[in-house]
Parts: C-alpha cells; structure tokens; sequence
C-alpha cells in the first residue's frame, strides 16, 4: 500500500509541469478554438478533396458515388458562415506557429472573402461534375486546386 501511495504522488508531481503548461497554453492563446475550428474545417475540406484527386489521378479508381459525396461535403463547408473562425488578432503573426493564417486576411478582409467566394464557385462546378465520369471530375479538379492554391498563397504561411 505503502509503494502505491509513493508511485502516486511520484506521478502527481511528475504529471503537474505538463497539465500546468497545457492549461497556461489554452488559456495564453484565446483564440485557440477559433484556430482548431478553422484547422478542423480544412481537413475536411482536404480530405474531400484528396478523395477527389485520388480519383482524378488514377490513384484510386473513379466512383461516382464517392465522388458525389466528397463534393457534396466541400459544398457544405463552402456554404458553411465561417466569419467567427476568424476573429482579427487570430494571426500568426500575433500568435507564431499557433496558426499559419497571415496578418493579410485582415489587412484585406474583402479579398479573403473574393477568394472564398471564389473557392465556392470551383466548388459549385466541381459538385455538378463530379458523378458525371472521371473527365468531368478531371476538368473540374483544375479550377478547385487554382482556388485553394490562390487563397494559400495569399493568406497562409508557406510550409518553407
């Protein structure tokens, strides 16, 4: 009973450092749930479209179905109202590598959302053409990639 107790509190101790960097990061960072909602959506909206690319390259092979379903998904994300993801101040340049989004989604707040918007229309073309063969998927697939390239360019921090 005795080693138990001492394995515990050794444990205790040991734990206390990280829970009490994870809470003063939480709660250093206000903006922590705006980013991860807006890193979620991404995903999602990359994963879609890997299900779409893969299909458009020949890595996987074409399902109509499949494809419908992942431009249906982009499409409800695009329509989605995302402006509270992006509380100014949520940069990375407020808060390092919290976020890759650029001070430049504020700067110009009226082009981030063209750029949106843009996103959407691709998105749109690529929901009509998706289940319609793999060539209608294909041609569809360069204006989407031109639209999250655009945007990346513009409002995100380079992997470089």
């Amino acid at each position: 009973m005795k080693k138990l107790i001492v394995i515990l509190a050794a444990g205790a101790t040991l734990a206390l450092p990280v829970a009490t960097a994870v809470y003063s990061a939480a709660h250093s960072n206000p903006f922590s749930a705006h980013i991860a909602a807006r890193q979620g959506q991404m995903n999602i909206q990359s994963f879609n479209i890997g299900v779409l690319g893969g299909m458009a390259r020949g890595n996987t092979e074409y399902d109509a179905d499949a494809a419908q379903t992942a431009a249906d998904n982009l499409a409800a994300l695009a329509m989605m109202d995302g402006r509270a993801l992006w509380p100014e101040g949520s940069d990375n340049a407020a808060l390092g590598d919290a976020t890759r989004a650029l001070p430049a989604i504020w700067e110009d707040m009226g082009a981030f959302g063209a750029e949106w918007q843009a996103y959407g229309e691709a998105v749109s073309g690529m929901q009509d053409a998706a289940g319609g063969g793999l060539e209608a998927l294909q041609a569809a697939m360069g204006p989407l990639g031109s639209s999250c390239g655009s945007c990346h360019e513009d409002f995100r921090q380079s992997n470089n």
